[in-house]
């Protein structure tokens, strides 16, 4: 992949970025820029404003200072944290896809049947909402952004009820998408085990950007260790991440990488 220069803005970024409620100091001096093309996660322990920075990124709330500067014209695609659905809306997944996308521009039949089919849920068109399993309905929402053709996804803990076997598969399906679309791609995660190989940049947020780089450069790094020791002494999760060049913002760079086969998932565990 091309180096991160500034021939190569960001398609989003934040500058000295703060958030502040009832006198609580959520966000502090946060920078942050995601480049085209690039995965971008986003961890830290619980109450560290992981979810608070996407919504100030997605221009949901108000910065109490700093500032967000977005690239002209930036489609961006939400997944949100799993959302409640009544059990008794009469609503198909087809259907749930379409109102999505018509929000935005016309949906007709065939994009939402690609949309579906890109992300695996093409089978499951006329199910009702209610029967999906956790994968299901983030493959679904996932398949709602891509109706807008998002130069950026946005997804704020999207594997967090889907088991092992199929975080493995939501995130092939997430670097499948990169690589065909070019789309960028910035979630927030505590899958640890998952990210450091699925990742081109990792920021560890604590309030504060505490670190940020390649996984291979942060797994290392004291702040990644204070704030992870017990998660990281529970699943020994450190993956080597390979993806060419560097970075300035973040210390090291991303990359194009082609998609990992399931075969390169085996346990690296003892």
């Amino acid at each position: 992949m091309e180096a991160r220069t500034e021939q190569h803005p960001p398609l989003i970024s934040a500058r000295g970025l703060g958030l502040q409620r009832d006198g609580i100091t959520i966000l502090e001096q946060v920078d942050v820029g995601i480049r085209r093309g690039e995965i971008v996660t986003i961890i830290g322990p619980n109450g560290a404003g992981k979810t608070s920075l996407l919504r100030l990124l997605l221009g949901l709330a108000q910065p109490s200072s700093g500032s967000i500067t977005r690239a002209p014209g930036l489609r961006i695609g939400y997944l949100p944290q799993q959302p409640h659905i009544d059990p008794i809306l009469p609503l198909s997944v087809a259907r749930f896809l379409a109102l999505g996308g018509a929000a935005n521009r016309a949906a007709d039949k065939h994009s939402v049947g690609a949309a579906a089919a890109e992300t695996g849920i093409d089978h499951r068109l006329h199910a009702p909402l209610q029967s999906l399993s956790g994968g299901e309905w983030q493959r679904v929402l996932l398949a709602r952004a891509l109706l807008i053709a998002p130069d950026l996804l946005i997804l704020d803990e999207p594997t967090s009820n889907i088991d092992v076997g199929g975080q493995m598969d939501f995130y092939e399906l997430l670097a499948g998408l990169r690589r065909r679309r070019g789309c960028s791609i910035l979630m927030v995660s505590h899958d640890l085990h998952m990210v450091m190989r699925a990742t081109d940049v990792v920021i560890c947020l604590d309030r504060r950007v505490c670190c940020s780089g390649a996984a291979e450069r942060i797994a290392r790094h004291p702040e990644y260790a204070r704030l992870f020791a017990p998660e990281i002494a529970r699943t020994l999760a450190i993956y080597p991440h390979h993806h060419p060049a560097a970075s300035s913002q973040h210390s090291e760079s991303s990359g194009n990488a082609p998609p990992r086969h399931k075969s390169q998932h085996k346990s690296q565990h003892p």
